[in-house]
Order: structure tokens, then sequence, then C-alpha cells
């Protein structure tokens, strides 16, 4: 993928380094929402046995997570695409939170969702019981169907796809907060699109699993932006100005959290955002 045009990070920001073994005792807190494993010798022998040189890979791996914490997004894609396949989460978070909030150009973050939801696909089937190759391929393909409309969207036959993926993340791993936050915006963005009784009889969609989806997410990541951001999103989407005051008050919460890397001070940026319009 073509990363040299890529935007930079807006908001360089010490804190969001974590240098030598910073990393790994962050690791459980930066990595609280996506549940994914540290990346030492054992993770990466686990996945790719065969490795020449898990060491190396580790290394390798650690880093691009270090430049995708500190909002160098095209660097840890770079080293992503060097390690391989074994690399797909960091490659498909980077990507994703890059296009999400700082590719301008429509026709190149669409790009970027499609190479995605490809490098996801490939990746569950070479890693099926890896949580994070079913919860990016979920996540990216909810990012392109709001890029191309999500009405659009479900007549390809993309919301069945998202559901099923989702499942399976969370089958394999149940307080997978970013998935629960997912799940809720499935099911809010369905009702929205074609109403309660349509949502539940063709896609299974429900406005209090959403929500609720969305309240263990925040009950297992308080801390983490995005679920107060999208708790806040469902909230509007599936009860309009009726429950306002309290969707704001969840950009609110967002909006007030002291980031720990660059997607939560995208995240809060959104958020604020939001609250002034």
């Amino acid at each position: 993928m073509q990363t040299s045009r890529w935007a930079e990070f807006p908001h360089p920001n010490k804190a969001f380094e974590y240098p030598d073994e910073a990393l790994a005792k962050a690791w459980s807190q930066l990595h609280r929402g996506d549940q994914e494993p540290f990346p030492d010798r054992e993770r990466v022998v686990a996945l790719d046995p065969d490795g020449a040189d898990p060491e190396a890979t580790a290394h390798a791996l650690q880093q691009a997570w270090r430049d995708y914490h500190a909002g160098r997004f095209a660097a840890a894609m770079d080293r992503a695409e060097e390690i391989g396949p074994i690399a797909h989460a960091v490659a498909n978070k980077a990507s994703g939170i890059y296009a999400d909030y700082l590719e301008e150009d429509e026709q190149v973050r669409l790009a970027i969702y499609q190479n995605g939801i490809q490098r996801a696909e490939a990746a569950v089937r070479s890693f099926p019981n890896d949580a994070n190759a079913h919860y990016f391929h979920a996540f990216l393909l909810g990012r392109y169907s709001q890029c191309i409309s999500v009405t659009k969207a479900l007549a390809e036959g993309v919301g069945g796809k998202i559901r099923k993926s989702l499942d399976r993340a969370l089958k394999l791993a149940p307080d997978h907060a970013e998935a629960l936050t997912a799940s809720g915006l499935y099911h809010a963005e369905i009702i929205d699109k074609v109403g309660k009784l349509i949502g539940s009889m063709t896609y299974g969609a429900s406005a209090d699993k959403g929500l609720a989806d969305c309240r263990k997410a925040l009950k297992l990541t308080p801390d983490a932006p995005i679920a107060h951001l999208e708790y806040g999103n469902a909230l509007y989407l599936l009860y309009g100005d009726k429950r306002l005051e309290e969707s704001n008050q969840a950009y609110a919460n967002a909006a007030a959290i002291q980031p720990i890397d660059a997607m939560q001070q995208l995240d809060m940026d959104y958020a604020r955002t939001s609250m002034e319009e």
C-alpha cells in the first residue's frame, strides 16, 4: 500500500511513545479494548511456527505497535507489510484509524478500507482462532459501509458479513470491548436505516442488544474514549433528539479522558468537534 502521501498525526506527544520495556508494561492498558496479545517471541511462534527468526519478528512487531500508538500510522503500516501476514492486526488498526480520522480524500479512504478487508479475509483464513482477524474484518467492513452508505452496503450483503465476524470475534474473546462497541453500532445503524421491524426480522438488529453491548464495553473500558463516543452515537442513531442530552454527555465523557495514545487523542478530538456542532 502506498503510504508516502499519508498525512501526519497532528498531535505528536512524548506520552504516546513507549520505548524499550515501556511498551510491555503499558500493553494491558493500551490493548484492554482489543485484547491483542503482546507480540513477544512466544506469540510469534504460535502464529508462525516455521518462521526463520521469531526474535527479530517479535522486535519488528513491537516497533510497529510503537509507531501505531505514537501516531506514526504510515510507519506502522510499512513495518507491518514488511513483517507479513502475522502483522495483520497492527496493519489493519493503523490503516483503519488513519483512514477514519486523517485521510481527506474519499477515494483513498475507500481504497484503504478495501485493502484492509482483503487483508482481514486472508487473516481469517490463516488464523481462524485469532479474535482480531475477525474483529478487524468487521471493523473495516463497517467503515467501508459508512463510506459508500450503510443502505447500499446492506443491499450488497455486507451486514451479514459484519454480524458473522463480530459474533466469531466475541466467541473467541468475550471481553473484546471494541468488538462489543462495534456490535452495538451494528444494531443501531441498521435500525436507523431500515427501522426496528425490518432490522429485527432481516438482520437480527435490536435496540436493547445494541445498547447492552455498548454498556458492557463501557464497563470493560471506562477510560477508553471510543467506548463513550460510540455509545453516544448509538443513542443518537436509535433515539435522535429524544435522548440528545445523554448522547452529548457521552461525548463529553469521551472528551474529558486523558489520552494514552494517538487513537485516543483522535477519538477525543472527534468527540469535542461533535459537541461543538
